[in-house]
């Protein structure tokens, strides 16, 4: 029988590296099936930050998954799975599409994404993939604060500045943030202490630096 299974975890669990594993593994097996992904930081890749990247079909919002799975198995004859890379990004409706592609067309389906975003919010294709999913899988990689203790949260970094508002999908590096002069955005992994107090590794860095100035 068929199975929709929902893994998650916070940037550095190893989602993306976890989806080329699966996807190598079942092709490698003579098994039929799609590398997806949305808004992946190289493009229409599925990339991990291991240094691997292979070509993956673009999810864009207007793209019907379950379509897109029957033409697959209308030109190849058969379709076995589906693996879907930043699944956070997708529309809460294709995480339905995914769920038909398992009841109706008996293909597996391994969905990997973020649980919530910068805002400590799940993002909508996440509640909905955890509301329809077989199976939910945390990642058993577990990534770190810059205390040390177990990373929860995602957090924005504008301008080197902790921010809980704005647009939820911006993506690293970019330079779209800031209404006069370009931002700089990135990206930081903390535990919730940390998260909610908006203490950061870069200022715990600076924190350092001024303690070993010394005084005068």
């Amino acid at each position: 029988m068929a199975t929709l299974r929902f893994s998650f975890g916070t940037m550095g669990s190893g989602k993306s590296t976890l989806a080329l594993q699966i996807h190598h593994n079942l092709s490698a097996r003579g098994l039929h099936g799609l590398l997806c992904t949305h808004l992946d930081r190289e493009g229409a890749q599925v990339s991990s930050r291991l240094g691997v990247s292979v070509e993956a079909v673009d999810v864009g919002p207007k793209l019907d998954l379950f379509e897109l799975a029957c033409q697959q198995r209308e030109h190849h004859g058969a379709l076995h799975y589906l693996v879907c890379d930043e699944a956070q990004f997708y529309a809460p409706e294709q995480a339905d599409q995914l769920a038909r592609v398992v009841d109706e067309l008996d293909a597996d389906v391994h969905a990997l994404g973020l649980l919530t975003d910068f805002r400590g919010r799940l993002f909508p294709a996440t509640a909905r993939l955890l509301e329809v999913a077989d199976e939910r899988c945390e990642l058993q990689v577990e990534a770190r604060c810059w205390c040390g203790a177990r990373a929860t949260h995602n957090a924005r970094m504008v301008d080197g500045v902790q921010v809980y508002e704005g647009e939820t999908v911006v993506l690293g590096d970019v330079e779209a943030l800031g209404d006069i002069e370009p931002a700089e955005v990135s990206y930081e992994l903390l535990c919730r202490r940390h998260w909610l107090a908006g203490e950061t590794g870069r200022l715990s860095d600076e924190a350092q630096r001024a303690l070993a100035q010394p005084q005068r």
